[in-house]
């Protein structure tokens, strides 16, 4: 007879889609947990993020990877090349395409660059409920004359619609081997990044209007205090004064607002009080400076 440790499975599904397909939506389902910030800004997320789904002796390592687009900036190569980076590593490759929007021009890119790729491949057709079965099966079938996938799933990941069944076919398919990650651990990233992106989560959720894509938010300071608190610094930086303004809001309102916001929900995380200092400053091009890629969790891309 084995024992449990022998009988042990784990192994890498990555998710890769246009942005906004849902993958964040899914990951965080899967897992039970918000592992990866969501909001209705097209490419919130902007590196691998890693969340771990249990299930009896198998560990599913979920890498959610940055949307998938013809880059335009450095920091537009950095994300797609972070998530192509992701798919050569999965042992499963989860392709999301959002069925409202069908076979864009980001899908087939992404299709294209999946047919050089080995390993398992599901097709995973997200927002069924904002659809018809007709446009499902028709949307099926072109993408099946461009790729052959070994599997095919109809979801609602916003709704749970259908995900059990994904989860399960996951769980089948990972490999024998021992686990990556302690069985209570749910997301494989450092806290000052975490930290970093609810607070990013929260400034698109009110700014997402108002404020353009050039902003991003690194936890510069992190004191555990002998009172049982933590007290959390970040900065938030901007391209420009006109942008510092609206982050700051009329009054102070706006970073206040922030503030209260991400304070609230990394105090429900770490299950402590925080005292949490936000920062904004201009920097201009920042998107070209190798340090806040690293901040960020992304390799600095070559010209």
């Amino acid at each position: 007879m084995t024992n449990k440790s022998e009988q042990r499975r784990c192994g890498f599904a990555t998710l890769i889609g246009a942005p906004n397909a849902g993958k964040s939506t899914l990951t965080n389902h899967l897992v039970g947990a918000k592992v990866s910030i969501v909001t209705h800004k097209v490419q919130t997320t902007r590196a691998r993020l890693r969340g771990i789904l249990m299930e009896d002796n198998v560990q599913v390592v979920l890498v959610d990877t940055p949307g998938i687009f013809a880059p335009r900036r450095r920091l537009d190569r950095a994300m797609v090349d972070a998530a192509w980076s992701g798919a050569r590593e999965g042992d499963v490759i989860l392709c999301m395409v959002d069925v409202e929007r069908g076979l864009s021009a980001d899908v087939e890119r992404i299709l294209k660059g999946l047919s050089d790729l080995n390993g398992l491949k599901a097709l995973v057709l997200n927002k069924i409920d904002k659809t018809g079965n007709d446009t499902l099966l028709a949307l099926t079938k072109q993408i099946s004359e461009l790729v052959s996938f070994d599997e095919t799933f109809m979801i609602s990941a916003l709704r749970g619609h259908g995900v059990n069944d994904l989860k399960n076919w996951l769980v089948e398919k990972m490999p024998v081997g021992p686990w990556h990650f302690p069985e209570d651990q749910l997301v494989d990233a450092p806290m000052m990044l975490t930290a970093a992106e609810i607070t990013r989560e929260k400034i698109y959720l009110r700014l997402h209007q108002e404020l353009p894509y050039a902003s991003t938010v690194e936890t510069t300071e992190w004191k555990n205090l002998d009172n049982g608190s933590v007290r959390i610094e970040q900065t938030i930086f901007v391209e420009r004064d006109s942008q510092k303004m609206i982050v700051l809001g009329k009054g102070g309102r706006s970073i206040k607002a922030i503030s209260q916001e991400s304070r609230h929900e990394l105090a429900e995380i770490l299950d402590m009080p925080v005292h949490l200092f936000l920062f904004v400053k201009v920097r201009e091009n920042w998107g070209d400076d190798p340090e806040r890629y690293r901040g960020i969790g992304l390799d600095f891309p070559k010209e």
